[in-house]
């Protein structure tokens, strides 16, 4: 949930002879075969067979022991990294070793040695990331008593210069600017404008850049969208990415924490796509230290990409999104109260089931539950595992293959560049969000809601087959665990408890805001159609599932990065403002 907000630019209508030159197509890498059972594979077609001579159903044991209990498959590209500057720590992860560099604020006096070389960062935007990164930036190299400057590059006219300027940057001390001045005088140069308006205006962008300077981003998604292009980046400057794991005010939040308690921070991934001069990690990783993130972990662009478009459509906003609106529609039909179904819908997914998986892990949710409550469990977790791994593993090829990036950057040009309007309207004026309004005004401080059997196993489901299906594309465990569960439970959803989950879906960035009203959707109809009626119909709870579920490696992979957890717990007031700066004002 990297991206930043929606940033108007005009793009560039021609590309020099010299840039062209520098946008030479990638290599092309052979595709791998990483093991996943299609619903379209003869392997898969042959099992259903021998699944229904031996008298299973299509989601029995048979079919269903070979698609869970499949050997995670191993990152194709080795992510080992060198640093002159940082202690780099090795962590086993289910078997896996791979390599971290822990932060705190007791490593900011190293800040000065990681970005020798550089005497202005440049932060290009003021949307979502923009903000937090710029002034954690800001204020640790004060800490650091280094005189490298910050520098906020909008463009002219932008509405957000006014509260640039509130947060202490003017264009008085050379700390704020036009957006193309500063990345002509900036070293390293934090491209955190809206995935769309970095795909309108990345040429430009490249051709202001000097010459050995570095490029960082907080997405892969503009490789995504060269990739999709057949180019790649300028070979005359660095490319190093720092991806927060949460949503920028998440980043801003927990950092201002830190003060009181070092270490508080999210944790981010970084990646050095290109190293003209050999600096790059060591730029990266001071980068990530000083935006307070308690542990980095290394990615490369693409599977960074892939994972964050991915995560944003599934558990971390559109899954969600769907699964409260079928469950809430279930309950109140069955005559549960209005205010109940919405306590046991989205209140017990962003309050105590939330809070329990950050801080004791997912089985710690189950084992809460008392023997019937088990069983209700596991009844929601058996049928809902399987429909939501289809509409994932659908997603996750939407992503791979460069869909969902088009269908962002043709969305951003719908909005932004003068054709007919087609915004996004609200989501939050329907019955359900009406009653979230009431429940949340009433609710007492510190309330995270009751642990509701059913709405725990549907929700554990998703999370554990979107696991699957990121481990089974070769994503590091490190990647999968902070996309698919810290993130959720330690970012987004503590911002949804206070403010609601429409209010998040309504405001959050361009990509992920579209992601969620078209999967969402996907989410609700399938467990509507598929999930709940195998329920109803009393389909016999699948065992080598819940087998699966409860002896799985990632739940070791969870505790060890639990133990690397923060002790601070990201503190929301009920008036979080997490809305973006042009809607804000639109408002």
């Amino acid at each position: 949930m990297a991206a930043a907000a929606p940033t108007t630019f005009s793009s560039s209508s021609t590309t020099s002879s010299a840039l062209s030159k520098l946008l030479k197509p990638p290599t092309k890498v052979p595709a791998l075969s990483l093991g996943f059972l299609s619903s379209s594979t003869p392997s898969l077609n042959r099992l259903r067979a021998s699944a229904s001579q031996a008298g299973a159903s299509p989601a029995g044991s048979a079919l269903s022991a070979r698609m869970v209990s499949a050997p995670a498959i191993k990152p194709s590209v080795s992510l080992d990294f060198d640093t002159s500057v940082f202690t780099k720590e090795k962590i086993n992860l289910s078997g896996h070793d791979e390599y971290i560099v822990k932060g705190g604020r007791n490593l900011f006096k190293l800040l000065p040695d990681a970005f020798k070389g550089i005497k202005q960062i440049g932060v290009i935007g003021w949307g979502s990331q923009g903000p937090a990164q710029a002034q954690n930036l800001r204020d640790s190299l004060i800490e650091a008593k280094s005189d490298i400057v910050v520098k906020i590059g909008l463009r002219k006219g932008s509405r957000s210069f006014a509260e640039a300027r509130a947060a202490g940057f003017s264009e008085e001390n050379g700390t704020l600017g036009d957006i193309w001045e500063t990345v002509s005088g900036s070293d390293l140069v934090l491209l955190l404008i809206s995935d769309a308006a970095q795909a309108d205006n990345y040429e430009k962008v490249f051709s202001h850049m000097k010459p050995n300077s570095i490029l960082g981003l907080s997405h892969g998604f503009l490789l995504g969208h060269l990739q999709s292009l057949g180019l790649d980046f300028p070979k005359n400057v660095s490319v190093i990415a720092v991806c927060p794991k949460g949503m920028g005010p998440s980043v801003r939040r927990l950092y201002v924490q830190g003060k009181e308690i070092n270490g508080a921070g999210i944790n981010s991934s970084f990646a050095v796509h290109q190293d003209v001069d050999g600096r790059a990690t060591d730029v990266a990783l001071g980068w990530s230290v000083a935006l307070g993130s308690p542990f980095t972990f290394a990615t490369t662009l693409e599977q960074e990409y892939k994972s964050d478009i991915f995560g944003e459509r599934g558990i971390l906003l559109g899954a969600v999104h769907g699964i409260v609106e079928s469950l809430f529609r279930r309950y109140t039909e069955n005559g549960m109260s209005e205010e109940l179904a919405y306590k046991n819908t989205v209140e017990c997914i962003t309050g105590i089931i939330s809070r329990t998986i950050s801080t004791k892990g997912m089985l710690a949710v189950y084992n809460s539950l008392t023997e019937d409550g088990k069983k209700e469990f596991e009844a929601a977790y058996s049928a809902s595992y399987y429909p939501c791994m289809d509409i994932l593993y659908e997603c996750y090829e939407d992503v791979a293959s460069c869909s969902e990036i088009r269908s962002v950057v043709l969305a951003g040009r719908r909005f932004y560049e003068g054709l007919p309007a087609f915004p996004m309207g609200n989501i939050d004026q329907t019955r359900m969000w009406k009653v979230g309004e009431k429940v949340r005004a009433a609710r007492p401080a510190g309330d995270l809601g009751p642990l509701y059997p059913f709405t725990a196993g549907v929700y554990v489901a998703l999370m554990m087959a979107q696991i699957e299906i990121l481990r089974k594309k070769g994503h590091s465990y490190s990647e999968i665990i902070n996309e698919s569960v810290i993130e959720s439970v330690d970012s987004l959803n503590p911002f949804m408890h206070a403010r609601g989950v429409s209010f998040m879906v309504d405001n959050c960035s361009t990509t992920a805001r579209l992601g969620s009203r078209k999967w969402a959707p996907r989410f609700d109809y399938i467990l509507t159609q598929q999930a709940l009626v195998a329920v109803d119909k009393g389909v016999p709870i699948n065992r080598d599932l819940i087998s699966n579920f409860l002896s799985d490696p990632v739940h070791g992979a969870i505790d060890v990065c639990a133990q690397l957890r923060p002790t601070v717990d990201i503190s929301v007031p009920p008036d979080a403002d997490f809305v973006r700066p042009e809607l804000r004002q639109s408002n």
